[in-house]
């Protein structure tokens, strides 16, 4: 049987003006599930056109035509200008038939099929952690999206039951594309390198690991009392190792450590450098992520990868994404996350049977998938077929 060649010629234009590669702090969430995409994307399908601007993407996406922007896109404002006034022309220019929007927001003027990533409804459910005229776009643009886009990709189901309840989006027209994990995060193979680690960072022997920013959503304030209370009434040996950038309202963070007198066992890691995160993991005894909301959960992933017990929370995406190879509780319960953490550290059967769950959790995201199924979607809308998530 002969090829299909004919979808070969088929252009596809992505927006990627939210990819950077700095490896800094920023390099986290979107970035990463742009990164990823673009290197799974199957150039020999699909005539692949990427606007970006961050001039160091051509060391990792050569297989695909790059479009670099002179504009300062990294600043909020110029990148909305770029992508409602610049992008339809440049659409247009590169004779592109199909556009993938690839955080939240396609143009208001646009004559081709296009297809928008929705990753979270957080400036809805969280709205104090936006200031306002960024609250007011994302409202506009996903309110736009959900009504003018031919396809609405959603990172999760309980994404896409936000989606629904909130901007009233056709259940059929959101399909469903998870994340993946890089291939990076796996059990140790060299237990060499996590000694090393530890040595270059002061790393105790015992220890729980949380990866997040440190910002009211994510439950620090919680996972805080729960350790306190944990080492109290089991004798702990461990330290919390916090890995993230300090976002905002991290005030209370710092009383409640005073409070609980638990100063000297906690570790505020700060941002670490993707290639050194997985050695995080392999480090630590117990991954634990009580976050109130995610769109989907990338950390919890990444340590079940490792082959790190979790306990995380039963809210919004994260029951998807861990299934049953993780301890889960409600992010409200202190009491419950003690508990949780306790039983995770003692009972030596049940952290090997949650190691074993995690790699066979994990393993059932990957990008490679997810490129696959996104492609499939741009057949599907290029064809002007029916398209149901798998």
């Amino acid at each position: 049987m002969q090829p299909d060649t004919r979808l070969r010629a088929r252009r596809i234009g992505l927006n990627a003006h939210l990819l950077n590669l700095s490896g800094n702090y920023r390099s986290a969430g979107i970035n990463w599930y742009i990164f990823h995409l673009l290197q799974n994307l199957d150039p020999a399908k699909f005539d692949f056109t990427v606007f970006l601007s961050d001039p160091r993407a051509r060391e990792h996406f050569c297989r695909l035509r790059l479009v670099q922007s002179r504009w300062p896109t990294h600043r909020p404002v110029a990148r909305i200008c770029w992508e409602q006034f610049v992008l339809p022309l440049a659409l247009r220019q590169a004779r592109i038939e199909l556009a993938h929007a690839l955080a939240f927001a396609g143009p208001l003027v646009n004559s081709i099929p296009w297809i928008v990533t929705i990753y979270d409804l957080s400036f809805v459910r969280y709205p104090e952690s936006f200031n306002a005229a960024n609250r007011i776009y994302l409202n506009w643009a996903v309110r736009h999206s959900v009504r003018r886009a031919d396809r609405v990709i959603a990172i999760s189901e309980s994404t896409k039951r936000d989606l629904v309840a909130q901007f009233g989006a056709s259940p059929d027209k959101v399909a469903v594309v998870y994340c993946g994990s890089d291939p990076t995060f796996t059990p140790s193979q060299d237990q060499r390198e996590v000694e090393m680690l530890r040595a270059r960072r002061h790393l105790p022997e015992k220890m729980i690991l949380h990866v997040g920013t440190i910002e009211p959503r994510k439950n620090i304030v919680r996972l805080l009392r729960a350790f306190a209370r944990a080492k109290r009434e089991a004798r702990l040996p461990h330290r919390l190792a916090l890995i993230g950038a300090r976002g905002w309202k991290y005030a209370e963070v710092d009383a409640v450590i005073a409070a609980e007198g638990i100063a000297s066992d906690v570790i505020f890691a700060g941002y670490v450098p993707q290639d050194e995160l997985p050695l995080w993991y392999r480090a630590a005894d117990l991954f634990v992520y009580p976050s109130l909301y995610e769109g989907f959960g990338l950390p919890p992933l990444e340590a079940m990868a490792s082959g790190t017990p979790v306990v995380t929370s039963n809210a919004a995406s994260l029951p998807e994404v861990v299934g049953d190879a993780a301890l889960v509780v409600s992010p409200e319960d202190e009491a419950a996350l003690a508990a949780a953490i306790v039983r995770a550290l003692e009972d030596d059967g049940l952290r090997q049977e949650l190691r074993a769950r995690g790699l066979v959790q994990s393993a059932k995201f990957s990008w490679a998938r997810a490129a696959r199924e996104t492609m499939d979607l741009y057949d599907a809308v290029l064809r002007g077929a029916n398209y149901a998530a798998a």
